[in-house]
């Protein structure tokens, strides 16, 4: 990837959606199917290397803390009686066992690579399948619980930074050009939530009637056109409005280096701008670390970094401190 695409996307990720022949599809309100899709899934991918987490066995906390690492979704949360999940040790797939469907399973990359993205879920997929067959049929592809994911099953999505095209006020636009192309644009934890950080989850939004790579060459070519049209617009204000830039990002910075307590979305707001300078080269701090730290210092990573080092520290300020250690020692 190259190093102007790495400073607009954080990740790649494709997620295919898959339900067993044999079984009812919605199974939140029938423990025994879904201790009966649980147990499959564990089946297939015990040979390694996986580790099986039931959300009912967890802290609550936990549970949060994988949906910020996003190998988990809000939507699996909220069935948390009957959902697990078999993540790959490396934390880059994870198959989600009795959300919406009975099995959700994502791979995700770095940058524009959602080929891999798609080889590696395509391989976790085959290993699932070998224990049980999918509900198929041959004219309408994979069927699923929403009639909305039939067909290929597949939603290939960029995780991109935005701000010049939200503080431009140009994503009403986007979200415009891109449904016209099947595509859509959602919040970082995808439909329903907020573009907290400027930060937009870009997948295609149609699965029947296109094939798997026609899926993922459309949700690239458009990741492309927005790096181009996202740099364009930081180069255009680094050059008209410098100083006000300049002042702006480094206003952020200096507060993430010492503030004391700060809640999710202020947080969010001047991660932004700590992400924005980073990538321009208009501060020091190295850009794996800002993007490591976007998970880190949410409120569920926060909460458990509070337990351990300090049980009476308030989440707001254990964000802090995460902050703080972490441009400390990557500056």
């Amino acid at each position: 990837m190259t190093e102007n695409a790495k400073s607009v996307v954080l990740s790649g990720r494709v997620r295919l959606a898959r339900n067993y022949y044999d079984l009812p599809f919605h199974t939140a309100d029938d423990t025994a199917n879904a201790e009966a899709c649980i147990q499959r899934a564990h089946q297939a991918l015990s040979g390694g290397p996986y580790d099986l987490y039931r959300l009912s066995e967890m802290p609550n906390v936990e549970c949060l803390k994988l949906m910020e690492c996003h190998l988990v979704s809000r939507d699996l949360l909220m069935h948390a009686d009957v959902g697990a999940a078999l993540i790959r040790n490396d934390k880059r797939v994870s198959v989600m066992v009795n959300e919406e469907d009975h099995l959700r399973i994502q791979a995700m990359v770095d940058g524009l690579e959602l080929s891999d993205a798609a080889q590696q879920a395509f391989a976790a997929e085959e290993r699932l399948e070998a224990v049980c067959a999918f509900s198929f049929d041959p004219q309408l592809g994979y069927l699923t619980s929403c009639p909305t994911n039939t067909g290929t099953g597949m939603r290939a999505s960029l995780m991109m930074h935005l701000p010049m095209l939200t503080r431009f006020k140009q994503m009403g636009n986007v979200n415009q050009s891109v449904a016209k192309l099947g595509l859509t644009t959602r919040g970082i934890y995808g439909e329903g939530s907020e573009a907290l950080g400027d930060l937009y989850q870009v997948s295609n939004q149609v699965t029947l009637g296109r094939t798997e790579e026609e899926i993922i060459e459309a949700v690239v070519a458009v990741g492309r056109q927005l790096i181009d049209m996202e740099l364009s617009l930081r180069d255009q204000c680094l050059q008209k409005q410098e100083t006000e830039l300049t002042d702006a990002l480094m206003r952020s910075y200096g507060i993430l280096r010492y503030a004391v307590s700060m809640d999710e979305k202020e947080f969010m707001q001047h991660w932004s701008n700590l992400r924005l300078g980073t990538a321009m080269g208009l501060m020091d701090a190295r850009l794996p670390a800002v993007d490591e730290l976007l998970t880190m210092a949410q409120d569920a990573h926060a909460k458990r970094y509070a337990q351990q080092l300090s049980p009476g520290m308030s989440v707001e300020r254990a964000r802090c401190e995460i902050i703080r250690k972490t441009l400390q020692s990557n500056p």
